[in-house]
């Protein structure tokens, strides 16, 4: 969807039942708003249902002062407004209580976001303002403060978050992505120590390069247009469901056996169409679309092993918990775990992202998934659903442990009882 085509009452509308839909606010708290090229600010209204937010609930305060809308603007006003006053670049404000992000804020905290490169590139600067009252002008200015000093995500002491950015889209995905680096952090701290990245490292990430050629694509098969939708409705569902998130992970399904297609980069992942996705076809791309910058791992893992037909590279909050404090996922836990996952991988950080075919040693049929050092999960199915299914059971297996540990010692199936499975199963 071209967001720069909606009206800021739609688009502030649609990103707040997002926000509610994903639990990221309640029903009464958080606050949304733009400022248009005429300076005027468009606003959530206060003491109205964010969980059934209508267009013509959406305030606009003008630039003279006045006030254009059936309610009057949120309480919060006048701190979107100190922030809009120091950062010209700033457009739009998402303030919320997460609960990830909220307990941060009551520990006097700020969630690192060099958990992973992605986390760390989408948040910006982070900081952290101290208490003052709500709707006070005093908060506008400690938030201001932040704001003026560079700070794109903020904490607010016992209070939850605000951020900024040129768009309502980039400003709900820094929210996003900071409350899942919230998330993680906090299921991790269950597990072990939390390894963070070094400079260098991001560095590594973010200086990777795509070396694709292009092509003009012509007649798409009945096949493909198949494969898109399926695709296309499987991350919308993944999105959804709290497995993928807007700005990181890909995924990919084989078309044939010179062709696949994948996810964009750069692009909100639920709201992508069929014509998002972006036909790799003997190491060309189409033309005039960019592929997931995870493309060239996704090409070795397919050309390797030919009963890959879908691959996931993913970052659910519990079986991330795994890769960022190296923890051994051991999926003999229940039979559907174990089938579905078998035994699981742990690869080294920086070799998915290496342009030789190595990260497609670490997966295969007999061992479809693999925990990334500090960069999330790799799922590989024979198709989309088989994929998407695994990437399901890996996630729930995960919070399933994590849970344990508040029990009591986790009881692995005996080595006796896993070989039963794999003659059951047949499982080579």
């Amino acid at each position: 969807m071209n967001q720069d085509l909606l009206h800021p009452r739609d688009e502030i509308m649609k990103t707040m039942e997002r926000i509610y839909r994903y639990r990221m606010t309640t029903t009464s708290g958080g606050n949304l708003s733009i400022r248009d090229e005429a300076g005027d600010i468009w606003i959530t209204p206060a003491r109205i249902d964010k969980g059934n937010l209508q267009r013509s609930d959406i305030v606009c305060v003008r630039a003279d002062g006045t006030i254009d809308g059936k309610h009057q603007p949120s309480s919060e006003f006048p701190f979107h407004q100190s922030i809009y006053s120091v950062r010209p670049d700033v457009n739009s404000i998402v303030h919320a209580h997460p609960v990830a992000l909220v307990a941060f804020s009551i520990c006097r905290q700020i969630p690192e976001t060099k958990l992973f490169h992605q986390a760390h590139a989408v948040c910006g600067q982070t900081g952290f303002a101290e208490y003052a009252l709500p709707g006070s002008e005093a908060l506008g200015s400690v938030i201001a403060e932040q704001f003026r000093d560079g700070c794109d995500s903020v904490i607010l002491e016992n209070h939850g978050v605000v951020v900024g950015g040129e768009s309502l889209s980039r400003a709900f995905q820094r929210f996003e992505a900071f409350e899942f680096a919230a998330k993680t952090i906090i299921k991790a701290n269950q597990l072990a120590a939390v390894r963070y990245l070094s400079d260098s490292e991001l560095q590594q990430a973010q200086g990777r390069t795509i070396k694709l050629g292009v092509f003009t694509r012509g007649h798409v098969s009945i096949l493909e247009r198949e494969l898109r939708k399926d695709l296309c409705d499987f991350i919308r569902r993944g999105c959804r469901q709290r497995l993928l998130i807007s700005t990181e992970g890909s995924f990919s399904a084989r078309l044939d056996d010179q062709a696949f297609l994948i996810t964009p980069t750069h692009r909100d992942r639920e709201s992508l169409d069929v014509g998002d996705l972006v036909l790799v076809q003997q190491s060309r791309m189409e033309d005039g679309k960019k592929a997931s910058r995870a493309v060239l791992a996704h090409q070795a893992i397919y050309e390797r092993h030919r009963d890959v037909n879908a691959i996931v590279f993913a970052h659910p909050v519990n079986a991330t918990a795994f890769s960022v404090t190296g923890e051994d996922f051991v999926a003999k836990t229940i039979p559907e775990s174990y089938v579905f996952l078998r035994d699981v991988a742990h690869v080294p950080y920086g070799i998915q992202y290496r342009d030789d075919d190595q990260i497609a040693g670490c997966v295969s049929s007999k061992q479809p998934v693999a925990i990334l050092e500090n960069d999330g999960v790799l799922v590989t199915g024979n198709t989309v659903l088989d994929a998407f299914d695994r990437l399901e059971v890996l996630e729930a297996t995960a919070e399933a442990v994590i849970n344990s540990r508040a029990i009591g010692e986790i009881s692995s199936m005996s080595s006796e009882k896993i070989a039963e499975l794999r003659t059951a199963f047949k499982i080579e």
